[in-house]
């Protein structure tokens, strides 16, 4: 997964269109993909925790080749079905970043669980209320960092380099579809029903508690 990962990462950076920009949007994941072998043997997780976040490394990464904003789906659907993706649902900007913000809820939310509960000792719906919570707060630092480094980095170029597309209320939008896929996980998790660990762990016998 790890070296799927780092492949997926090489390939978006191929004839990248925004080399400006393409460092500060895949190195992070690359930084973290190199580090996820030490960081799974101090604290492991469950397959399904891991696939979680595998998932939404990926489309990060794909999403990050066009910084979001120009992810072309548009001209991707027209030369496949004649018509546009924008068109059919009325979108005045792209969309692709709504998207990537909503997985970002849908799919950490069991991690962040998991990891609380197998590592902090916190119950089921404890664990759930804990990681809905840690989906707001990693958005809006996110939304911040976002603001912050666009100010000093960007200046009258804002729009571009944040993934506004003109929309005064980009941040809040995209913190609140975020928590519109955790609370999705959430009632997902809810009906599973109250367990120990959201994903069972495998180990070797020596290393079992």
């Amino acid at each position: 997964m790890i070296l799927l990962l780092l492949a997926a990462i090489a390939i978006a950076n191929v004839a990248q269109p925004f080399p400006d920009l393409a460092p500060l949007q895949h190195g992070p994941t690359l930084v973290l993909a190199l580090v996820a072998p030490w960081l799974l043997q101090r604290w492991p997780l469950s397959d399904r925790a891991v696939g979680c976040v595998w998932l939404f490394l990926l489309l990060h990464s794909f999403a990050a080749r066009w910084i979001y904003s120009y992810v072309p789906y548009d001209d991707w659907a027209r030369l496949l079905t004649g018509h546009d993706i924008s068109g059919l649902l009325g979108l005045r900007r792209n969309g692709f970043d709504r998207l990537a913000h909503f997985a970002f809820g849908a799919l950490l939310m069991a991690p962040l669980a998991e990891v609380v509960q197998r590592y902090g000792r916190m119950a089921h719906r404890w664990s759930l209320a804990f990681a809905f919570a840690a989906v707001g707060l990693g958005s809006a630092l996110y939304e911040v960092f976002e603001w912050l480094l666009t100010i000093v980095a960007a200046g009258g170029t804002a729009d571009y380099h944040n993934g506004q597309q003109g929309d005064l209320w980009d941040a809040q939008k995209d913190m609140a579809i975020a928590q519109a896929g955790a609370a999705l996980t959430v009632i997902r998790l809810l009906r599973q029903g109250g367990r120990p660990h959201i994903g069972k762990l495998h180990l070797p016998e020596k290393e079992q508690h």
